[in-house]
């Protein structure tokens, strides 16, 4: 039997004309029909909600003794009045519309497969978390973040990145973006203005920049990394970049370019960003540390929880260097203040029992296998294509035959219930000459959709080189072998 009651929202007046037990039935009723109290939501008690309202218990009675002949209330005997199921799923189902027809597969990039998701560690590391959390952490907590998960990622990023930092260096966010927004007004306060970016890619950064009004440009990206070279002649003093597995491209930002850039950021008194979105993810290589390693003072190292666990957790962290972290905090304290202590607790609790290096162990193997069978896939469906970058992470890029045109392929694979993602969309200034590419995605797919998306999207390449002209490849889909980069 029910101990407490719930509380709910009613007004009544007693200067209009219509009576209480009325006024408490209308109001009641439209909550019903709209929606706002759905199936199997329990109502006050009788005597509480008069109480509440400062009417007789018998108006009360009344108004829902109404309401449950007209069928919006069920009661049982020793249990709550509850909002009937029948009424409310009545009330609020929606009307149907037009069908739309969804991608069969979609080869997202970025994303993981969230049925992964270490839902029972998890909740342990919650339970830990809440049981040993002191009180004051539930109030205005350090906006850096809890002194208890700084230390388990400086620990972690030590032990598996290489990062050179202690918890004092480490703030904590709610991933990459939030802490470009938070990093960015800061790096232009200290001076640098026109900040550079990868070109191919991630198209996120340049927006969140976008929208912070911060001056950038790009950098052109080789199968080496970033080029140097072309950076020193931008002007840029910060530049964003994607070492270990450069997105999308894949290549390795090469050990002489990586001294190259630590050099640059300090003959131009810069900083370099470093993202670091999915080092965890790496097969049949060793793991490439972070560049923060080389250059503390110059490499402000970026990672998150989106890749290895899921991105709807938004919980990232930011390495800095020493003079950065007040500033930074004090940037965090004007804006959202910190992160909360409760998401901050768990994740703490999580690192420090090695769930996350179990769960890495296990979804390596998964990804693994599902880049396997891609690259299958694509020698068998469609043979004359290559597929480049270091073997890691959650997507490959997937170079097309020349003359293939990879938008007019992405409509025609559209066509065909098939998601996927032309290179020249990750590109600032358009590169005439290059080979077409594809970005793919298989991190959310299972080895038999990625067959089967490869199949179609050989079906969807064999259309639109039919389409593009009889000067295009016609011999697209065999059984021969495919040339794989790793």
């Amino acid at each position: 039997m029910r101990t407490t009651s719930s509380e709910l929202l009613i007004e009544v007046d007693r200067s209009r004309p219509r009576g209480l037990r009325a006024q408490i039935e209308g109001q009641l009723r439209d909550a019903i029909r709209t929606g706002r109290l759905g199936a199997g939501t329990p109502l006050p008690a009788t005597r509480t909600l008069a109480t509440d309202l400062g009417v007789t218990r018998g108006v009360v009675v009344a108004a829902y003794d109404q309401l449950l002949a007209e069928g919006y209330l069920a009661a049982r005997r020793g249990s709550a009045t509850v909002v009937n199921a029948t009424a409310a799923t009545a009330a609020t189902s929606p009307q149907p519309g037009p069908s739309v027809v969804d991608a069969v597969v979609d080869f997202r990039t970025a994303l993981p497969d969230l049925s992964l998701f270490p839902r029972a560690a998890w909740l342990r590391a919650t339970r830990a978390a809440m049981q040993s959390l002191p009180d004051e952490h539930l109030g205005y907590a350090d906006p850096r973040g809890l002194p208890q998960l700084r230390t388990a990622v400086a620990d972690y990023l030590g032990r598996v990145r290489g990062v050179t930092a202690d918890a004092d260096q480490v703030v904590i966010c709610n991933g990459f973006g939030h802490g470009l927004s938070l990093l960015a007004p800061v790096l232009r306060a200290a001076g640098c203005e026109l900040f550079a970016t990868e070109d191919p890619g991630h198209q996120a950064p340049r927006a969140e920049l976008d929208w912070l009004g911060v001056p950038h440009c790009g950098v052109p990206v080789d199968d080496d990394g970033v080029v140097v070279d072309r950076l020193r002649q931008s002007g840029a003093r910060v530049v964003l970049v994607t070492p270990a597995h450069q997105y999308p491209t894949g290549a390795v930002l090469a050990p002489s370019r990586r001294q190259a850039l630590v050099r640059w950021a300090a003959a131009v008194d810069g900083y370099v960003v470093e993202d670091d979105y999915d080092a965890e993810y790496r097969y049949g290589s060793h793991p490439v540390g972070a560049m923060q390693g080389l250059a503390p003072e110059r490499v402000i190292y970026s990672g998150t929880l989106s890749k290895s666990l899921a991105p709807g957790l938004r919980l990232g962290w930011l390495v800095l260097p020493r003079p950065l972290v007040e500033p930074l905090a004090t940037s965090r304290l004007r804006t959202d203040y910190a992160t909360s202590s409760h998401l901050q607790a768990t994740c703490a609790a999580f690192l420090a029992n090695g769930d996350l290096d179990r769960h890495l162990r296990r979804t390596r193997r998964v990804y693994r296998q599902r880049r396997d069978v891609l690259i299958a896939a694509l020698a068998r469906w469609l043979p004359h294509a290559t597929v480049d970058g270091v073997a890691a992470g959650l997507h490959v890029v997937v170079t097309l035959p020349p003359g293939l045109d990879e938008e007019l392929l992405t409509e025609h694979a559209a066509d065909a219930g098939v998601r996927v993602y032309p290179l020249g969309r990750y590109r600032r200034i358009a590169r005439p000459g290059a080979p077409p590419a594809l970005v793919l995605g298989y991190g959310s797919l299972s080895p038999r959709t990625i067959e089967e998306g490869i199949r179609r999207l050989a079906d969807a390449a064999a259309a639109a080189s039919e389409t593009g002209g009889s000067d295009r490849p016609q011999t697209l889909v065999s059984r021969s072998g495919i040339t794989s980069h790793h």
